[in-house]
């Protein structure tokens, strides 16, 4: 039984072909997880950066998110930089948890109209030592969380009903307010816990 709804919008920078972000998600019976890379820059060694990160992420989704981000930034030594944020929801524990390194923002939002959007590490992943944090909250019933890269501006998120119940209309509503040519590539994915 699929307990996360999920819809993705993804469009590379305008005048490129590859997009700089690469995302993952899925979800098992214990868990969900998510997760957004954005390549430093944009085009091909951007996407190669971004994708790096997620293969990693999908060898190691079992480990927990300090141990993820540590295999990630080892292997991007001598590669172009990543920003990253991670979700995991653990079905068992009813907590999530999420780190964001760099400019990959979240917002939750709650049934009770309470909207959190939480504050990235400043920085980026690139071979280096890097601190970072993990936020853990409580998992709430028909919770939106709201994951996106630097191409997603304030504007954009005001525009949004991030309260809806159907992750689908969330992305149909970016797609129609948001320009059809993207300053920067811009991934959004909408989740909705049931």
């Amino acid at each position: 039984m699929k307990r996360i709804n999920v819809a993705v919008f993804q469009k590379p920078k305008k005048g490129k072909y590859y997009c700089g972000d690469s995302y993952f998600y899925l979800e098992t019976e214990n868990e969900f997880l998510c997760a957004i890379a954005d390549g430093l820059g944009s085009g091909e060694y951007a996407r190669e950066s971004s994708q790096i990160v997620i293969d990693i992420i999908r060898k190691n989704m079992n480990e927990s998110i300090e141990s993820i981000i540590k295999i990630c930034n080892e292997q991007l030594f001598g590669k172009r930089g990543v920003v990253l944020g991670i979700l995991k929801i653990n079905f068992d524990s009813m907590l999530y948890s999420f780190s964001s390194i760099g400019n990959i923002g979240i917002v939750t939002a709650n049934r009770n109209k309470k909207k959190k959007r939480n504050i990235p590490s400043s920085g980026y992943l690139a071979g280096y030592p890097r601190k970072f944090k993990v936020i853990q909250e409580r998992l709430e019933k028909n919770m939106n969380f709201i994951m996106f890269s630097d191409g997603v501006n304030d504007k954009d998120l005001s525009d949004l009903d991030i309260f809806g119940n159907n992750v689908e209309n969330i992305i149909k509503t970016f797609q129609y307010k948001s320009k059809p040519e993207r300053d920067d590539d811009t991934t959004l994915i909408a989740m909705r816990y049931q």
